[in-house]
């Protein structure tokens, strides 16, 4: 009988939120894992049921420094993600995610790997197209303070097609729009992880604007299954990037007053100014990952809300 070797699969950014849960999924799918995690952001809290596992390895690892292994699968997911989190260090952002990049399209190349690149929405910057489609090219401020995230991803993007073009490295790139569930960061910035943290502290809830501007909120499960999908995948099947998110828009008054409900806060509301470049508002157009994977976010704003909520509270 023919022995059946386990697919090896290389997560950065493994101890991260989505990172995490990317984890978890292929050491249950049978996979040996190495998770590659500096933690800067990330925390080994997101990933201690998996330690002791034997198909689960955590290296603690730069990856804007070079790193040698043999896998079949790499997905690149390690990167500050939240405003609070990249601009603490602009400059190690930048880094992350063009170095950090580059490491990993080089490994891929040597292992005749498939990769899995994680961008963002934040691609389209603050966008002119409502819903944004992936043939939009979007308007990003090249010298404001998103910039090492936002142009951070768009370099990182050119790099994953010209390795494709170039090396023919089989490469997928995923434009994540706002996800939100359990192993969010309590102090990451992110606006779900804000209102509630802040609503179950009966604290004031941060509204930045005068709350009309609008998210479009996928549930981490949802994310996962996304992006499992576009991993497996055929080669052939691959063209350009894909927007995976929520196609339903929520200004951020009425989820923070969706959140106060379902949290039974007193908290009040509080309006501030606006950052420099947030964007107005941000929804993905789906069809095209919907024709090409069979692909759908299936869980409500308010069940995965109650998920989260449920998750904050076991750590408060």
């Amino acid at each position: 009988m023919a022995y059946k070797r386990r697919q090896k699969v290389l997560i950065t950014g493994g101890a991260g939120f989505i990172g995490s849960h990317l984890c978890r999924h292929y050491v249950e799918e049978g996979c040996d894992v190495v998770c590659l995690d500096n933690l800067y952001t990330g925390t080994k809290d997101n990933i201690t049921d998996l330690l002791d596992h034997p198909y689960f390895e955590f290296v603690r690892h730069d990856q804007i420094k070079p790193y040698w292994g043999h896998f079949d699968l790499i997905l690149n997911f390690a990167c500050p993600a939240s405003p609070v989190h990249y601009q603490r260090n602009a400059i190690y952002t930048m880094k992350t995610n063009v170095l950090g990049t580059l490491n990993m399209l080089g490994l891929a190349k040597r292992c005749s790997a498939r990769i899995v690149q994680a961008s963002t929405s934040e691609v389209y910057g603050n966008p002119e197209v409502h819903p944004q489609p992936e043939t939009y090219v979007g308007r990003v401020n090249p010298i404001g303070i998103r910039s090492c995230y936002d142009e951070g991803k768009r370099a990182a993007e050119a790099l994953c097609f010209d390795y494709k073009r170039v090396h023919k490295v089989d490469v997928r790139v995923i434009r994540i729009f706002n996800t939100y569930g359990p192993n969010m960061a309590a102090n990451d910035g992110r606006v779900v992880s804000n209102f509630i943290t802040q609503a179950l502290q009966g604290e004031p809830i941060t509204i930045y604007g005068d709350g009309s501007q609008t998210r479009s909120l996928c549930y981490v499960s949802d994310l996962v299954d996304g992006i499992v999908r576009i991993a497996a995948a055929p080669m052939e099947t691959i063209d350009g990037a894909y927007n995976l998110g929520r196609d339903e828009e929520l200004s951020m008054k009425a989820l923070a007053e969706e959140i106060l409900r379902l949290t039974q806060s007193p908290s009040k509301l509080v309006f501030e100014d606006l950052p420099q470049d947030d964007p107005e508002m941000r929804r993905p157009q789906l069809d095209k990952t919907r024709r090409a994977f069979d692909w759908s976010p299936q869980v409500s704003v308010e069940d995965g809300l109650r998920k989260t909520i449920a998750y904050f509270q076991s750590l408060l």
